[in-house]
């Protein structure tokens, strides 16, 4: 398995900096947080997008995905929602990306049948045209549907091949789902995988990988246990907790940690 890290990570920081550090800490890949905030961004302009494609390459780093903030399941028009995935492949074809993330998004007061609906309309609507940029939509388990069975129940509704599961194992836990669970729900489907590390279900505050309550070991285990070869993505929401420790020297014994894992689940 490949591993990345997010940009979530550290926020703002210059791309050059980004990659110094994936470089210094044996990193294959970085994930980049797609916002308005961040130097990787879908209002970047043509040129803008091919210097950020360049300096990866010259750096032998791989752009993982954009992670953006479509809410697909949200009520509302479809075309705000349609036109925001649209310039996230865009961004992602330029930046020779091969993935999308996006969230579920549901509200409050919506049923479950309503949002599985509305999230697989606008996915299969989105998946044409990335089928035409040759990138792939990931819906998050997150939010209203934090499970990979609630994933499951939208991505049943597509049925389209540029649209997969991305799985973030504290959402997939905190909803009550055994990794051996969401794996066998998601694999079909699964572009990349999100780790991390909390204190607990009330406590979700960033720590350093292996320091926490998640299941890693078993993620990665049964991960290895079906030859699942693809990326792990350490996403240390550090732009969320302010006091959370900075992730650059966490960037090396992370790294360690789950290499460590992989060569014990072997």
């Amino acid at each position: 398995m490949k591993l990345a890290f997010s940009t979530l990570g550290v926020p703002g920081l210059p791309l050059a900096d980004v990659l110094r550090l994936a470089t210094e800490h044996g990193y294959h890949g970085v994930e980049l947080r797609a916002h308005p905030e961040e130097p990787v961004h879908p209002g970047l302009t043509p040129a803008e997008r091919a210097d950020a494609a360049a300096a990866f390459e010259a750096a032998g780093v791989e752009v993982l995905g954009v992670a953006g903030y479509a809410r697909v399941a949200a009520p509302g028009d479809d075309d705000p929602v349609l036109t925001e995935v649209r310039a996230l492949l865009d961004l992602a074809r330029d930046l020779g990306a091969p993935f999308v993330r996006v969230f579920p998004g549901g509200a409050p007061g919506q049923s479950p049948e309503e949002a599985d609906a509305t999230a697989a309309r606008r996915l299969g609507t989105a998946a044409e045209y990335a089928a035409d940029l040759d990138v792939r939509i990931l819906l998050e388990t997150h939010d209203s549907h934090r499970t990979a069975a609630d994933a499951m129940r939208v991505l049943g509704l597509v049925g389209h091949r540029r649209v997969g599961a991305l799985w973030d194992v504290m959402h997939t836990w905190l909803g009550g789902e055994q990794p051996v669970e969401s794996f066998a729900a998601l694999s079909p489907h699964l572009g990349y995988v999100q780790v991390k590390d909390i204190a607990s279900a009330d406590d979700t505050t960033p720590l350093p990988l292996g320091a926490g309550v998640l299941p890693l070991a078993d993620c990665v285990e049964v991960l290895s246990r079906h030859d699942w070869d693809g990326w792990l993505c350490w996403e240390y929401e550090k732009r969320w907790y302010a006091d959370a420790a900075p992730l650059p020297g966490l960037l090396a014994p992370g790294r360690e940690h789950l290499a460590r894992l992989l060569n014990e689940s072997v």
